[in-house]
């Protein structure tokens, strides 16, 4: 149940591109902001008595997620800011291939954030006859009409999860992401039911933006075999961050020689090594196993359950904001937006 009237809320819909606004055309698929409003303003749904007034602004151009970069994020993140007093809540429309690193991102950047900001999209245009679009997009503006949530958040599939603990689960079905570990923060059924104790407390401070840089940020993803002197040549002092996805609880191959010591040159050269897991359940625990301890001995700090998305994104973060090395490892093992589940 919604504990505000949603029909007294005004809403900010911002249009990055994506699937959901697609048309078809003779090139195929493709982003027409005209036809796209266009059949937004033709949806008695959308215009119901009980639904939140809305505006829309588009990105300029309208990109397809996978093109999204720093600097889209930087742009969202200013639509929301210069027009943060004057709505109630945001919806962000993206595509869904970077759409949990969108999310990530803006979890951060939006600092003493306490309106929704609910990012939404669809793996079937909205235009088709049969799509997972109108749903998403009408449960995306009543949750942030509703008054419930005060953090950046992803509705998809009937389901609104936290935006930093997302992943895109599945290219092909409309259940397309999976918050793997943490509960979801409501579902949509014949009611919107919140789960009051996984939300986010309101926060106390002014809210202010913080726009990113984009940093030389890299992903090692460990498999069997991996040649570690490879990355050697990469790991110089312009690299400013890494982050290695481990096996399991943060575990590298036993012939790992040759890793070790490059992990401890870039961390003496003040590059930041973030160990996540390839395993989307469970955390790292550095030191469990004696193939996990070396990478802590090395220089490497841990990012328990955060998400690659996450860790990406924060790395960004705290890098914009001058941090210094060691101050950046610290946080990177702390929770700031409840992207990190606390130790156990």
């Amino acid at each position: 149940m919604r504990s505000i009237d949603s029909e007294s809320k005004r809403i900010l819909v911002i249009y990055t591109g994506g699937t959901i606004g697609m048309v078809n055309t003779p090139q195929g698929y493709a982003p027409q902001k005209e036809a796209f409003h266009a059949l937004l303003n033709s949806l008695p749904e959308l215009h119901a008595r009980a639904m939140p007034q809305w505006d829309i602004v588009d990105m300029e151009p309208l990109l397809d997620s996978s093109n999204i970069t720093v600097v889209e994020w930087n742009a969202i993140g200013r639509m929301i800011a210069e027009r943060y007093d004057a709505y109630d809540g945001f919806v962000i429309l993206h595509g869904t291939d970077t759409m949990a690193y969108t999310a990530s991102a803006l979890s951060f950047m939006l600092r003493y954030n306490n309106k929704p900001v609910v990012l939404t999209g669809s793996q079937i245009p909205l235009c088709e006859i049969r799509n997972d679009a109108r749903d998403n997009l009408i449960t995306a503006l009543l949750i942030a009409a509703g008054g419930m949530v005060h953090e950046v958040c992803l509705y998809f599939g009937g389901k609104l999860l936290r935006g930093n603990r997302t992943i895109k689960y599945s290219a092909d079905d409309l259940i397309a992401f999976e918050s793997p570990n943490y509960p979801a923060l409501a579902e949509a059924g014949i009611a919107i039911r919140y789960n009051r104790a996984a939300l986010l407390p309101p926060c106390k401070g002014d809210f202010s933006l913080q726009p990113l840089e984009n940093f030389p940020i890299g992903v090692i993803k460990v498999f069997p075999g991996i040649q570690f002197d490879l990355f050697d040549s990469i790991m110089t002092e312009r690299l400013r961050g890494i982050v290695i996805e481990t096996f399991g609880a943060g575990n590298i191959p036993g012939h790992a020689g040759a890793l070790l010591p490059i992990i401890r040159r870039a961390s003496e050269n003040g590059t930041i090594i973030i160990v996540c897991s390839q395993c989307p359940h469970g955390t790292v625990s550095l030191g469990a196993y004696e193939t996990s301890s070396a990478l802590r001995e090395a220089g490497a700090v841990s990012g328990y359950d955060i998400t690659t998305e996450a860790a990406v994104a924060k790395l960004y973060y705290l890098f914009s904001r001058g941090l210094s090395s060691d101050a950046i490892r610290t946080r990177m093992e702390r929770s700031l937006r409840g992207e990190i589940s606390p130790a156990r």
